[in-house]
């Protein structure tokens, strides 16, 4: 019970702070309804029907890619019927979900995206093979997740997609009758590549203009990439640095982007770090390489089982509001419902659209995602 209540004093302390901390009119005004997003990275191994879409406002099929000399998108039979199955599944849920297919992902060539976005035939070719897609296939929006774009050109070529994609989307609801199609992005955690060698920013005045919102990837900011010291993947805080969800989600709102139109990202996964002395266990300890799990990553329903079959001990940060367990020399990083919660409240203060999760299939009965849902009391 003591932990329960310990909780709960925190959730109530952090959620009333930056109630008082926000400026009053950010919090107030009339908003459109909260996005409660999740991606679908793989339908057949996490089917639509097992989805629990009480929970969820829109979910995302993950991914599609346009073809590397047309840049238009070529769906095979199998492809076809997985995308059916998809929105057919959902729609017949109750609640049915809103459905989008996410164009790209972390694995996709990034100059492709740069090449079609950098002419005006190539981007319309694209556009209006995505609608395309969008409509026979019954979705109710398209997701880019271009990762990323490298260069200040590429920005204003995205620029441009968005204000040629936001037209075409219009034109074709007014000649069909139809509700407009929705479009989002997924976006880098901060408004600029500040850690970069090309300083370079997203274009917040067509994101506003074009955009119904955009997914903001706050997590994997530690990983496997650098094994010499431990990190929180999904920080909100980080006293040391500005790599953290809330530096970027507030460089985002400096940048002058639309409060409801930002989603803050929220990982359903770890990643681990084999500790250099198991005596050292802390954040930013010594580590000699990745841990278990699939390049050192481990789903939410792994790290429980990892925490429980080894006697694992956890901890809750509340310096950078995330959670770490440690048995041995194996260090897990990841959020859990407690600090996953608590992020809620920090998003609802910011006023800003609500959160989604990367990604289905990796949640432990619904633990986190029930309990995100439930803190979200905003713009219901």
């Amino acid at each position: 019970m003591a932990a329960l209540v310990t909780y709960f004093q925190l959730f109530s302390i952090l959620h009333i702070v930056f109630f008082l901390t926000v400026p009053t009119r950010s919090v107030v005004m009339a908003s459109p309804p909260a996005v409660k997003g999740a991606y679908s990275s793989d339908p057949t191994t996490f089917p639509p029907s097992a989805v629990d879409t009480s929970l969820f406002t829109h979910i995302y099929y993950a991914f599609l890619m346009p073809t590397y000399v047309t840049y238009k998108f070529d769906i095979s039979s199998s492809t076809a019927l997985e995308l059916s199955n998809f929105t057919t599944t959902l729609r017949q849920k109750n609640p049915p979900p809103a459905t989008l297919f996410s164009i790209g992902g972390g694995g996709s060539d990034s100059n492709l995206f740069s090449r079609m976005a950098s002419k005006p035939t190539s981007r319309k070719a694209f556009i209006t093979s995505a609608m395309e897609v969008a409509r026979k296939f019954n979705f109710d929006g398209m997701d880019l997740d271009w990762e990323y774009p490298s260069t200040p050109k590429d920005m204003k070529n995205l620029a441009r997609l968005f204000k040629e994609w936001r037209r075409a989307i219009d034109i074709e609801a007014k000649a069909t009758s139809r509700a407009p199609l929705l479009l989002t992005a997924a976006v880098y955690f901060s408004v600029d590549f500040f850690l970069d060698a090309v300083y370079r920013k997203f274009p917040v005045r067509s994101i506003n203009q074009n955009l119904d919102w955009v997914n903001v990837m706050c997590y994997d900011y530690h990983g496997g990439w650098n094994t010499s010291f431990t990190g929180a993947p999904a920080a909100l805080y980080d006293s040391k640095s500005n790599v953290s969800t809330s530096y970027g989600l507030g460089s985002w709102i400096e940048a002058g982007a639309d409060r409801t139109k930002l989603v803050m990202g929220l990982p359903l996964y770890g990643r681990t770090w084999q500790l250099k002395d198991p005596n050292f266990h802390e954040i930013g300890s010594a580590a000699v390489a990745v841990g278990p799990g699939d390049a050192g990553v481990l789903t939410f329903v792994e790290v429980e089982e990892f925490n429980k079959k080894n006697g694992a001990v956890i901890i809750h940060d509340m310096d950078s509001v995330s959670t770490y367990s440690y048995a041995g020399t194996t260090w897990v990083g990841y959020d859990d419902d407690i600090t996953a919660t608590l992020k809620i409240g920090f998003a609802q203060a910011l006023g800003i659209r609500g959160y989604f999760f990367w990604a289905l299939g990796s949640d432990s009965q619904w633990k986190i995602s029930r309990q995100a849902s439930r803190a979200w009391i905003l713009g219901e």
